[in-house]
């Protein structure tokens, strides 16, 4: 956990304007709420004198992120942003609930439009780095750290890539499904086969490891087993006929099919669920590998798996090497508020609400 402690300790470089490409229609106000934008052209021409000290947080433990593109936001978008004083806290901070992350001071015209888009951009991002996080410390539970493989390329709209796989990373995934996903952090996407390409090598699965072998022998081979739903035969193939080069078996067993290994040792049935990836399957498999001498060969599992799946296999010591994840990584569930909390230096702010000065916070150039 060194590397990911690191980067919530803040000493990860901040992202600069050059990373993100940001609509130019937000200068346009298009994606911000109406109501808004009518506001600033309101205090234009009736108290453009005023300033305001804008301030956000949220109200869960967390690990925040998006920082770096608020600020780049914020410094891209502002009117005379040079003008205003940020101070921020950092991408991988953890954060508690109502702590200040964020403060904003200047005339209100300059950039209060821009409130709903900087919430929008520390609730998606920090939702994201908190999920990954809370799985990579479920996925060390039992004692080892397991490595986190971010697969969310297929779980949402793909212009999300790129922020979603740099909040993974802030959150301590080690790899990515694609390139834009690693473009924020300056790595490239990792991935091996899909059931795409044994089916096209007509169900072969050592068939198409050799293709695969063959196509890109620089590249850690895994085989992905499950495709005959028979993942214990298929990986025994697979480390027959590759040994020492075979890498890993990943098995992605859908969780509304059973295993033929539970049709053929029915006498295990009756006291688990035996559907998708389960424990005792991954048990079974461990055994055959290591039966036969492929002790070396790692297992990975995905398929639905989130923080609760990855705790009840740590906590049983399931022999997983490896976590591929997706979907549950992307849940929204962390909102921001951002308030307007003082006027020219003194308290102002709705019924409920006060400044909250924050002592790690630091000043942006």
């Amino acid at each position: 956990m060194k590397e990911i402690e690191l980067k919530l300790q803040g000493k990860i470089k901040r992202l600069t304007n050059q990373t993100f490409k940001f609509d130019e229609r937000i200068r346009e106000g298009w994606f911000s709420a109406v109501y808004f934008l009518k506001t600033g052209e309101i205090v234009k021409d009736f108290c453009p004198d005023n300033i305001v000290t804008m301030q956000f947080f949220q109200k869960e433990h967390a690990v925040l992120c998006g920082t770096d593109e608020v600020i780049a936001l914020i410094k891209t978008f502002a009117d005379d942003p040079e003008t205003l004083e940020i101070y921020s806290l950092k991408d991988g901070d953890k954060i508690k609930p109502f702590e200040t992350v964020l403060t904003i001071t200047g005339p209100y015209q300059n950039f209060g439009y821009l409130e709903g888009i900087i919430d929008g951009i520390l609730a998606r991002r920090t939702s994201v780095a908190t999920n990954v996080y809370n799985v990579v410390k479920a996925a060390a539970l039992s004692g080892k750290q397991k490595p986190v493989i971010f697969m969310g390329d297929r779980d949402d709209h793909f212009t999300q890539q790129a922020g979603d796989g740099y909040s993974a990373y802030i959150g301590g995934a080690t790899a990515q499904a694609t390139h834009a996903m690693s473009e924020w952090w300056g790595k490239k996407g990792m991935g091996t086969m899909p059931h795409a390409l044994i089916q096209l090598f007509n169900g072969d699965l050592v068939a198409a490891c050799e293709a695969y072998n063959k196509k890109y022998p620089e590249d850690e081979l895994i085989a992905l087993v499950d495709y005959n739903n028979d993942a214990i035969t298929d990986s025994l193939k697979a480390a027959r006929a590759f040994g020492d080069k075979l890498r890993a078996v990943r098995v992605d067993t859908s969780r509304t099919m059973i295993d033929k290994y539970f049709v053929r040792n029915q006498h295990l049935l009756g006291t688990f669920d035996p559907r998708g990836v389960n424990a005792e399957l991954i048990f079974a498999l461990r055994e055959a590998l290591d039966k036969e001498g492929f002790d070396h060969v790692k297992i990975v599992v995905s398929g639905g798996f989130n923080e609760k799946r990855i705790t009840e296999f740590e906590e049983g010591r399931v022999p997983v090497d490896m976590y591929g994840i997706g979907g549950s990584l992307l849940k929204i569930n962390i909102g921001f508020t951002g308030d307007n909390v003082l006027l020219n230096g003194a308290h102002q702010a709705k019924e409920g609400r006060k400044y909250r000065p924050n002592p790690r916070l630091e000043k942006v150039d």
